[in-house]
């Protein structure tokens, strides 16, 4: 029989199972290795190709792993920031600054005349009025001088008589030639120098009994002691401090029923206060309580050493209720600005390149100047510089410089 030799034949194997192939039309039909089964042959090709999966899966994911700490790493290096925008509103009509009351007249008593404290009769705390006895000073001393004197006077008062007898004698023999006009000069001088001596006399017992009118002391003006430094039988020097380095003062007596408040308006605003304008205190003490004053005077000069001017208040105080001392809030109406950009004042940068904000655009930090205008503590306004919908960082960071990246914290001020 011919054999065609395109026609392939099939042999089976040694060790084959004998089962029937079928041969791939075109191809030659792929035996399986002796002695391995074909099951066992594809699970190990499943098993190979899920090992190479976990292979690439696993270097696939430390890549994306290493990418994404890349970036955190890069997130983490750039600074947050929080901003604000500025406002549109004008400054406020009313400026609150800090002072002190003060007694309008606050004066020392010191005693005259050197002596004993005899007895005292005010104390602290109470109202005197003009011209009332506070206390009285014994002076043995001084009364003995004074009786000195008067009996001095006496005696100079007798020599004058004397001498002016003598002298209108002699005026009545010279008229005769009795006498020499030299003995009747003689007589009229001596009548002159007695009554000099009768003046000096009358001016030291005058001085004497001026001295001891100051046995008494009274009170200057109407006030209130607010010291007494003395008690009975202490002994009073004269004089004050700048006279004598043993004197002390009695009492001291303060004017209550105006105070005068003292207040240091910045220079921005000193412009605005005037003489006669009305200005109004709080105190802690009285919190739901309004005091109305008027500003009497001011310095009229800029200190150089706070840059304020020293302006005073007056606040009548007819019940004493305003204590000398006392810690108060002066309140001044000043007149309204037109409305300009104002930012907080913890976005202000101080530097040697002068005043300074910084403004976040597109998560880059630029370094703005800019011109203050009012102050009123909280927030400044600024008259050139930066625009509404300008992010101003707040409380900028000292290491904070020109062109570094940044992010916004704050995403409700950043989306305005």
């Amino acid at each position: 029989m011919p054999i065609d030799m395109n026609t392939e034949m099939t042999t089976p194997s040694a060790g084959y199972d004998g089962g029937p192939t079928t041969p791939t039309p075109g191809h030659p039909a792929q035996l399986p290795p002796a002695g391995v089964p074909a099951g066992a042959r594809i699970a190990l090709v499943v098993i190979a190709i899920i090992i190479a999966a976990a292979v690439v899966w696993r270097l696939v994911g430390r890549s994306e792993d290493a990418h994404h700490l890349n970036e955190v790493t890069q997130q983490d290096a750039v600074p947050s920031v929080n901003v604000t925008l500025p406002t549109t509103a004008g400054t406020s009509s009313e400026i609150a600054l800090p002072g002190n009351t003060q007694a309008y007249n606050d004066t020392p008593i010191y005693a005259r005349t050197s002596g004993y404290l005899k007895k005292w009769f005010v104390d602290i705390g109470q109202h005197v009025t003009k011209g009332e006895l506070m206390a009285t000073i014994e002076t043995p001393e001084l009364d003995e001088q004074l009786q000195v004197a008067k009996a001095n006077l006496q005696a100079a008062q007798a020599d004058l008589n004397l001498a002016n007898t003598t002298s209108d004698r002699y005026q009545n023999l010279l008229k005769q030639d009795s006498v020499s006009k030299q003995e009747t000069d003689v007589a009229v001088s001596g009548a002159a120098a007695k009554k000099s001596a009768v003046e000096a006399a009358e001016a030291n017992v005058r001085r004497l009994q001026q001295l001891q009118s100051f046995e008494q002391v009274f009170a200057p003006y109407s006030g209130i002691v607010t010291e007494r430094n003395t008690d009975i039988g202490d002994l009073i020097d004269s004089g004050s401090p700048t006279t004598s380095s043993t004197a002390k003062e009695l009492y001291r007596v303060a004017a209550v029923d105006t105070l005068r408040v003292f207040v240091a308006v910045p220079e921005v605003y000193s412009p605005d206060v005037h003489n006669g304008d009305k200005a109004t205190l709080t105190l802690q003490e009285y919190p739901d309580q309004v005091f109305t004053g008027t500003v009497t005077r001011n310095s009229n000069a800029i200190d150089p050493s706070s840059r304020t001017l020293n302006v005073e208040v007056d606040v009548a105080n007819p019940n004493g209720k305003l204590l000398p001392g006392a810690y108060v809030f002066v309140h001044f109406k000043i007149p309204e600005t037109a409305l300009q950009l104002s930012i907080p004042s913890n976005t202000l940068i101080f530097r040697a390149q002068g005043l300074q904000v910084g403004i976040v655009r597109n998560g880059v930090v630029h370094l703005q100047s800019v011109v203050i205008g009012k102050d009123d503590g909280k927030s400044v306004e600024i008259a050139s510089g930066i625009k509404a919908n300008d992010k101003v960082i707040l409380d900028p960071s000292d290491s904070l410089a020109e062109g570094q990246q940044v992010k916004i914290s704050n995403t409700a001020a950043g989306s305005k």
